[in-house]
């Protein structure tokens, strides 16, 4: 996927990403239900289990009662959002030129009125990044990018070969938050040496983009699913 289409399917999925804001249970990794379970494998005694509940707050103490959106999902809207902007700023900071000055008093009225008119006209354009005032949203600021990597004409100079190797970088590493965010993207994680298969083996995590999470035994070759055991 090139560096527009990565910039167009970010935009895209914008929307997803803010319907996932208040759904706490999808789109985590490790998923947690599996996680859960394979944590059982660790065999807690119940009195090691009684100490750390007791360690736990209260429900009357602030901080306890549920989110109400994904902390997650947000912390990735806001990093997102946040590249796509110093991207834009530093782009029309070094590319883009000055709007076009209004003419003199002295000018002859319809030359003067002529050339306002362009100078609004330019102050207006819509590929102009704007630095002040409201800021754009992540969609424009995405599709903003896209239409610079696809060369769209604008009111500044083509892009160096430095800043199309910084929008293809800026474009990866956005989508694939995003992706990663929604749960689009397959995933393979080995658990720390607290969660280890019944024969002691490393257990290997694998889910993600829509499959069932499964987890398989480096060692023995057990196979567990989030139903219990598929494979021993």
């Amino acid at each position: 996927m090139n560096t527009a289409r990565q910039f167009q399917t970010v935009a895209t999925l914008w929307a997803d990403l803010t319907d996932a804001l208040g759904d706490r249970t999808q789109h985590a990794w490790p998923p947690p239900q599996l996680r859960d379970y394979l944590a059982g494998l660790d065999r807690y005694d119940l009195a090691e289990a009684t100490a750390l509940r007791a360690l736990e707050r209260s429900p009357e103490q602030l901080g306890t009662r549920p989110v109400p959106i994904s902390l997650r999902v947000l912390d990735t809207m806001r990093t997102v959002e946040a590249v796509l902007h110093d991207t834009a700023d530093q782009i029309a900071a070094e590319s883009q030129r000055p709007v076009m000055p209004c003419a003199p008093a002295n000018w002859p009225t319809k030359d003067r009125i002529r050339r306002n008119k362009l100078a609004n006209a330019d102050a207006r354009h819509p590929h102009r990044w704007q630095y002040t005032g409201r800021r754009p949203g992540a969609i424009h600021t995405a599709l903003w990018l896209s239409a610079r990597a696809t060369g769209t004409p604008w009111p500044g100079r083509p892009l160096s070969d430095a800043q199309t190797a910084t929008l293809a970088t800026v474009a990866t590493g956005c989508l694939t938050r995003v992706e990663q965010a929604l749960d689009l993207t397959d995933g393979v994680r080995e658990l720390t040496t607290t969660h280890r298969c019944p024969c002691g083996g490393a257990i290997e995590l694998r889910g993600g983009a829509g499959t069932q999470p499964t987890a398989r035994c480096k060692t023995c070759g057990a196979i567990w699913s989030e139903r219990g055991v598929v494979a021993a």
